[in-house]
């Protein structure tokens, strides 16, 4: 199994790692972890997991327990510890509750506009370098289009926003199943200026606040806790967590969905002509190529999986990309199909269900909404390129051109 996921977590093997996942299903539904911990296989455990309460995230304590202090306890796993993401009930309710929900219809209403706009600005750049030849999707809109539509949100200057969009990418390294020491540390120095970046900001916004979200939770926080120092390390787990959380996948699923759809010119031309199916493409994006492949949960006490005991702070790593292949959930499984009406775990479940879905979806929406009225004949160019991960899927580059 090692050596399977050696292979996995290459490019070569992030381009196609459905053949990957179903050595992986073949094994069973739940199958020991070379590493540690078990592997979940099946949509049906995944799922089940996700949505109980009888499952945890490994937060900070858990993080801190662990013999492998080089993994687990570096500043960047630490910081990834404390943002809500990471954090378990009662701590979980006492950061998610004062902040609402920030992406509801209304907030999304009054995004849209902005979201269009920076929608068709790049695609028109896009459309400009096609002139001269091909150009890469990846970078001029699927990379650009999040970063943008965030920090236009959160109030920041737009001349960060490359700064931003590195450092995300620098820092997941931390989150992901095997990272090797040089890429702990080059998670571990993102991590550093975005704390410096976000403690910089909370100080200029309690000297000039306004009506940004940032303003807003540092009053919200100042109420909740009296502790000034508290207070403003709540704010800033919420800035580096909406960043986190809102560039790297929502920049894969606006590539992945272009990539497909013009793997799939037939699906492509349907959907020209049945606009009000893009959601159903969305969906099918999310199904077929998630963001992310897997999901670790901790059992909170000693329990059974399928059968197989799992010791209370055991580790279960949740193999969402296998998941979402398993022909006991869905027909064809392998096929992508952008009429299939079929449930997925893309944004996870329970109580850590992703609170930017929304965000995403529309996000999506505009961008292939204005691809289908703009850019009718665009094309493949070339070999798309993969980032040699397994969690955290990233497709890198892809060139594309106008047939």
């Amino acid at each position: 199994m090692v050596a399977l996921f050696s292979r996995l977590r290459t490019a070569r093997g992030q381009s196609n790692p459905l053949p990957f996942y179903r050595k992986l299903r073949a094994m069973g539904e739940v199958v020991p972890a070379p590493w540690g911990g078990h592997l979940a296989t099946s949509y049906r455990l995944c799922h089940r997991v996700l949505r109980s309460r009888d499952w945890l995230v490994p937060d900070t304590s858990w993080r801190t327990g662990q013999s492998d202090a080089a993994r687990w306890s570096t500043p960047a796993s630490r910081q990834m510890g404390g943002t809500m993401p990471m954090l378990n009930p009662p701590h979980h309710t006492q950061m998610r509750r004062p902040l609402g929900n920030v992406f509801d219809r209304a907030s999304l209403e009054d995004m849209r506009h902005a979201v269009e706009k920076n929608t068709e600005r790049l695609l028109g750049d896009l459309t400009e370098q096609l002139r001269d030849g091909s150009a890469d999707f990846c970078a001029l809109v699927g990379d650009e289009l999040p970063v943008i539509t965030i920090g236009e949100w959160l109030g920041l200057p737009s001349a960060d926003y490359p700064l931003l969009r590195s450092l995300t990418h620098d820092q997941v390294h931390t989150q992901e199943l095997f990272p090797s020491p040089s890429q702990l540390a080059v998670s571990d120095a993102a991590t550093h200026r975005l704390r410096e970046y976000f403690t910089g900001l909370i100080r200029e916004r309690r000297k000039s606040p306004g009506d940004d979200p940032v303003s807003s939770w540092i009053r919200t926080w100042d109420v909740l806790e009296a502790d000034r120092d508290a207070a403003d390390e709540a704010v800033f787990s919420l800035a580096l967590f909406m960043v986190l959380a809102a560039l790297e996948t929502t920049s894969h699923l606006l590539t992945s969905m272009v990539w497909l759809l013009l793997e799939h010119p037939r699906q492509l031309d349907w959907l020209r002509v049945h606009p009000e199916r893009i959601p159903g493409a969305i969906d099918e994006t999310l199904r077929y190529d998630a963001p992310i492949h897997m999901i670790s949960r901790v059992a909170a006490e000693d329990t059974e999986l399928a059968g197989v005991d799992v010791r209370k702070g055991e580790m279960v790593q949740l193999m969402v990309g296998a998941a979402h292949h398993d022909p006991a959930q869905y027909a064809d499984p392998d096929v992508f199909d952008i009429r299939r009406k079929a449930p997925h775990l893309s944004f996870g479940g329970g109580i850590h269900y992703c609170l930017g879905n929304a965000l995403a979806r529309m996000e999506a929406t505009c961008v292939l909404s204005s691809l289908l009225r703009r850019l009718p004949c665009l094309r493949i160019a070339g070999d798309p390129v993969w980032a040699p991960r397994v969690a955290f899927r990233r497709l890198m580059e892809l060139p594309v051109v106008q047939a």
